[in-house]
């Protein structure tokens, strides 16, 4: 399957996304320590990396994570998880955005076999003008997972039409601070921008 193929269900994904848009209420303010959602023990996540963006232009973590931004790790070939989770959080960018919270999403691609930068364009073009698509070379795409402790492997098929086993933990990163939280699948999109908006309004 391609993507041309896939475009009509992505825009479904992207529609029923927006269809769920509601609102939220910030608390004062607070400790940023108290803004975190989850608890992560016993290992450093995240860091420097160099990728290749969306404009085919060679990036460093510094040129990119300039706002808080949700780092997630898939691929465009991806029938239905990565889709899903894409649209939650371009919900959560509309969220943070009609509060007046500038953010970003990040979506790195662990297939750099088959998403070119055409295809991570066209890809993340579809869920929100702030959704940045990111591929590199193997080497590439690998550092950055192993530096954000993220799984992927290729399911061998022996065609193009393979998948992608991986993991599909949505990272909250802020510049300077680097990362500061996750999200599992089940956190909803007024989660999401809830705890986006405590960071940022501590930064």
């Amino acid at each position: 399957m391609t993507l041309s193929r896939t475009t009509i269900a992505l825009v479904g994904f992207v529609a029923l996304g927006a269809a769920g848009l509601a609102t939220y209420t910030i608390l004062g303010p607070r400790d940023p320590a108290s803004c975190a959602q989850s608890q992560v023990a016993g290992a450093t996540i995240g860091g420097p990396f160099t990728l290749v963006d969306e404009t085919g232009r060679t990036v460093t973590d510094r040129d990119i994570i300039t706002k808080p931004s949700l780092v997630y790790f898939g691929y465009t070939f991806c029938p239905d998880v990565c889709p899903t989770d894409s649209a939650r959080n371009a919900e959560a960018l509309d969220l943070l955005q009609s509060r007046g919270i500038d953010a970003q999403a990040l979506f790195i691609s662990i297939d750099p076999e088959r998403d070119t930068v055409e295809q991570v364009a066209e890809f993340t073009d579809l869920f929100h003008p702030d959704m940045i698509g990111l591929t590199g070379s193997s080497e590439q795409v690998a550092a950055v997972s192993k530096t954000y402790k993220t799984y992927f492997a290729k399911q061998e098929t022996g065609d193009e039409y393979y998948l992608m086993d991986h993991s599909t933990f949505t990272y909250l990163v802020l510049p300077d601070l680097g990362f500061v939280d996750f999200f599992r699948r089940d956190t909803t999109p007024e989660t999401i921008a809830n705890t986006v908006a405590c960071f940022a309004e501590q930064s």
